[in-house]
């Protein structure tokens, strides 16, 4: 019997794939736990608008987390920190201050958990990169300076 999988099954295969198999296993197992749907000529043509309409999504993302990529070269962002004796920072610059000011000054919304840096503990410039998604990353100079 052939199905299309609603959900990952261990050893059978992922969501939206058709498979074909055996009756018992489909009618006792699959289709009881709502893991799968017969593959009839209505759910094979659902599935398929459901696949073109998902590689769609992705396309306008990866080319947004493309263009975004692009205009962080063109964006220096500045972050000002106490500083005590030496030139050395109280603590350090996390990624939260480097995401919160790059909203304040341009506007983009970018995930602290998505900029990648090592600590900053001292005055300078520095490349934070950032990772967008669909394996695209780009980089962000970052300026720290005495506030």
């Amino acid at each position: 019997m052939k199905v299309i999988l609603r959900e990952d099954v261990k050893g059978k295969g992922k969501r939206g794939q058709m498979i074909d198999v055996s009756d018992g296993y489909a009618r006792n197992f699959l289709l009881p736990r709502k893991l799968a749907v017969t593959a009839t000529a209505d759910n094979i043509n659902t599935q398929e608008l459901v696949d073109k309409a998902r590689r769609e999504r992705e396309a306008a993302e990866k080319k947004a987390a493309m263009e975004l990529a692009a205009k962080l070269k063109e964006c220096p962002v500045t972050v000002t920190a106490k500083s005590g004796a030496g030139e050395k920072l109280f603590g350090s610059v996390t990624t939260r201050e480097i995401s919160d000011a790059i909203k304040e000054q341009y506007g983009f919304d970018i995930a602290k958990t998505k900029l990648v840096s090592d600590t900053i503990k001292a005055f300078g410039t520095y490349d934070v990169k950032c990772k967008l998604g669909y394996e695209i990353s780009g980089v962000i100079k970052v300026t720290v300076t005495e506030g």
